[in-house]
């Protein structure tokens, strides 16, 4: 599909995830606990979503590729060896903006 308002519904049924990679996506899968395979597209310029796949992948959360290494990737994976993606704490956040503007 093209777009859809929601993928909770897929990712909730999901047994692996193959995504491009943005902050969104990435985000939201790892979140609801999938294995993910993020898809960089190496045709842009200042390609931020190969910087966030890298990331990603440096600290054990997903693997990544191109589309022409992702029949490899899918042949070769080993999704066990992939951390669990550790909960958000929005609540640290909230309180760094507390103490920067003086409500704290």
């Amino acid at each position: 599909f093209r777009f859809k308002d929601s993928l909770a519904e897929e990712l909730q049924s999901a047994d692996l995830v193959i995504s491009h990679a943005g902050a969104g996506s990435c985000l939201e899968t790892l979140e609801k606990g999938k294995p993910l395979i993020v898809v960089i597209n190496d045709k842009l310029m200042d390609n931020h979503q190969l910087e966030l796949a890298r990331q990603l992948h440096r600290d054990g959360y997903v693997l990544y590729c191109n589309c022409s290494t992702l029949v490899e990737t899918l042949q070769s994976m080993n999704l066990s060896a992939l951390k669990p993606f550790p909960p958000g704490q929005p609540e640290k956040f909230a309180s760094f903006l507390d103490k920067v503007f003086g409500l704290q």
